[in-house]
């Protein structure tokens, strides 16, 4: 009895002495793949902004050991290993890095990418959230694969009852014609497909190009003139209202002219599928109110 308890208590503290990251862990990834890892990863490469942001909102920030050019928020991430940007990563710079995970962006990172990390013999997480509800999905999976759950889980939670309040507080109100311009030369848009076309929805608003086949259609001025939006949103490249968008008073019958409806939200805060979509939304409905008032 007393060698029994002795082995006992031995399993006991060897089960408590035992980290957390021996434990082996699984995520279905975007592309319908099961990564799997012996233990939660020590060493991450991120291959794009979103995800080193993600990372970050995972509570795994302090594990990435490799990002691309443009990961520049959280301000941590600007000290980090660049590898390349996005769509010319170095090969050679993050096998240096030594991972034991790799976040890939399915779209972004140019086709083949998958099948040329994977021959670095390092687990591939594939992110690509497209839907507003795959924001907390792609924090909740990084988090599982980083063993940081207990980060993780709130954070999506919280991005899930933020979008909800909203949804709640605007979706139902005086629906209001929307254009996204992403870029003025070429004019170019989204349709309703794309990720800022739901939290246009999501505020009560109508994309109209919600119909176009093309996720990031270009249009001409005189499709505008005729769809006759009652706002128009504009994103730029930086944290600045865009010189461009004041061209649009060249045509004074547009509502979204005669009404004050030409509007700025900062592109990251939209364009970037991760929690700061919370901000972007909010704005957003923000600003469109204005239009019902």
């Amino acid at each position: 009895m007393n060698r029994y308890l002795t082995h006992t208590v031995v399993l006991f503290v060897l089960l408590l002495a035992t980290p957390a990251w021996s434990q082996a862990v699984s995520v279905v990834d975007f592309s319908g793949r099961t990564v799997l890892l012996d233990s939660p990863a020590r060493r991450i490469v991120a291959l794009a902004p979103h995800s080193v942001e993600n990372l970050f909102s995972a509570g795994a920030g302090d594990k990435l050991v490799g990002v691309v050019s443009s990961s520049d928020y959280p301000p941590q991430a600007r000290t980090l290993p660049r590898v390349g940007s996005f769509n010319a990563y170095s090969l050679e710079a993050i096998a240096s890095a030594r991972p034991d995970l790799i976040v890939m962006w399915g779209s972004g990172n140019g086709s083949g990418t998958r099948d040329k990390l994977e021959i670095l013999g390092v687990p591939v997480y594939v992110s690509e959230p497209r839907q507003l509800a795959d924001i907390p999905r792609d924090i909740r999976a990084l988090g599982v694969l980083a063993g940081t759950q207990a980060s993780s889980e709130p954070q999506a939670r919280r991005i899930e009852q933020g979008l909800d309040s909203l949804r709640k507080r605007y979706s139902q109100r005086q629906p209001l014609t929307v254009l996204y311009e992403i870029w003025n030369d070429p004019l170019q848009t989204v349709n309703g497909e794309h990720l800022i076309s739901q939290v246009i929805e999501l505020c009560g608003g109508r994309n109209i190009f919600a119909q176009v086949a093309i996720l990031a259609p270009r249009i001409n001025i005189e499709s505008v003139l005729a769809l006759a939006p009652q706002a128009i949103i504009a994103s730029g490249m930086s944290d600045s209202r865009p010189h461009w968008l004041d061209d649009w008073r060249r045509y004074p019958a547009l509502p979204a002219v005669a009404h004050g409806g030409l509007f700025f939200v900062h592109p990251d805060l939209l364009e970037r599928p991760t929690a700061r979509v919370l901000l972007g939304a909010q704005a957003l409905c923000e600003q469109l109110d204005t239009l019902r008032e």
